[in-house]
C-alpha cells in the first residue's frame, strides 16, 4: 500500500512543530524546577529586590543585575533602533541597485558574526576609546550599550526592511499624488503601515540585547552593584550566571538558575505585551 505523500508531510510538519513545543516545555520545566525552590528558600522579596549579591555571606539579591540588564538594553535600543530604522528605509526605498547587494551582504554578515567577536571589538577598540575620553575605566554601561546596539542592528534592519517592502506601492504613490514629499510619504505613510513588522524586529532586538552574555561580560565591568551612571560598570543577569555557574554549588547554583527564571519571565512578558499591541493595531 502506497503512502499518501501529503499525509506523510503533514506528519513531518506536525512532528517538527511538536519538537519545538517540547523543547520550550523542557526548558521551562528545568528552569522552574531548579529555580523556584531557591526563590522560596531565599524569599521572593529578598531575591528580587535585594541589593546585595554576596553568596559567601548568604545574600542573593539580584535587583542590581535586573536594573543593569534593563539599563543596558534600554540604552542600546536608544542608540540602535533609530540607526536600524533609517538604514532599513534607505535599503527599501533609496538604495541604488548597484550597492544594494553590498549593503544586504554586510547586514547578513553582521548577523552571522559570533558575539565573542563583538566582545573583542568592544574590548580592543571601544573600551580604550572610552578610557581616553573619560579618563577612567572604559568598561562601562555606555560601552556595553554601544556594543549591543551594533549587535542588534542586523536583526532589526532585516525585519524592518521586509515589512516596509511588503507595504503596497499604492500607499506611497497615493501620498505623492496628494502632494506629499518622498520623505514625508515614507515616514508618515509607509513606515506607519509597516509598524507591526518594525515592532516585531525591535522585540527580536530586545531579546538579543537582554539575553546577550559574552560581549557584555567583556566590556561592562562586571560589578554586582546598582548602576550609578553611563560611565560606571555594572553586571547584567546573564553575565552573573555565566561568571559564577562554573564554581557555584547548592543554594548558590539554584539562585543562578532562579536568575534564569527571572530572565525567562522578562522575555515572556515583553513578547506578550508586543502581541497585545499588534492585535490592538490590527483591530484599529
Amino acid at each position: 500500500m502506497k503512502l499518501n505523500k501529503e499525509n506523510v508531510m503533514k506528519v513531518v510538519f506536525f512532528l517538527a512543530a511538536l519538537t519545538s513545543v517540547l523543547a520550550v516545555a523542557l526548558i521551562c520545566v528545568f528552569l522552574f524546577a531548579g529555580g523556584v525552590p531557591a526563590m522560596a528558600e531565599i524569599g521572593l522579596k529578598d531575591f528580587i529586590f535585594g541589593q546585595k549579591w554576596k553568596p559567601g555571606n548568604g545574600l542573593y539579591g539580584i535587583f542590581p543585575m535586573i536594573v543593569g540588564s534593563i539599563c543596558v538594553t534600554g540604552v542600546s535600543l536608544a542608540i540602535g533602533v533609530p540607526i536600524a530604522v533609517f538604514c532599513s528605509v534607505f535599503m527599501a526605498a533609496y538604495c541604488p541597485a548597484k550597492i544594494y547587494r553590498l549593503c544586504q551582504a554586510a547586514v547578513n554578515l553582521m548577523a552571522g558574526v559570533p558575539s565573542i567577536v563583538y566582545g573583542f571589538f568592544g574590548l580592543v577598540l571601544i573600551v580604550p576609546l572610552m578610557n581616553q575620553l573619560t579618563g577612567k575605566d572604559g568598561s562601562t554601561m555606555l560601552t556595553a550599550s554601544i556594543v549591543l546596539a551594533i549587535m542588534i542592528l542586523p536583526t532589526i534592519i532585516a525585519q524592518a526592511e521586509t515589512s516596509i517592502r511588503s507595504v503596497p506601492d499604492s500607499y506611497y504613490e497615493g501620498s505623492l499624488a496628494l502632494g506629499a514629499t518622498k520623505e514625508r510619504s515614507m515616514f508618515f505613510v509607509v513606515l506607519p503601515a509597516a509598524k507591526s513588522g518594525v515592532i516585531a524586529g525591535i522585540v527580536l532586538g530586545i531579546g538579543r540585547a537582554i539575553g546577550e552574555t559574552m560581549a557584555v561580560v567583556m566590556v561592562a565591568g562586571n560589578q554586582p552593584r546598582m548602576p550609578k551612571g553611563l560611565f560606571k560598570g555594572l553586571r547584567t543577569m546573564t553575565a552573573n550566571i555565566v561568571l559564577e555557574m562554573g564554581y557555584a554549588a547548592d543554594l548558590h547554583r539554584e539562585a543562578l538558575i532562579a536568575t534564569g527564571v527571572v530572565l525567562f519571565i522578562f522575555i515572556l512578558v515583553i513578547n506578550l505585551l508586543v502581541s497585545m499591541l499588534n492585535r490592538r493595531t490590527i483591530h484599529e
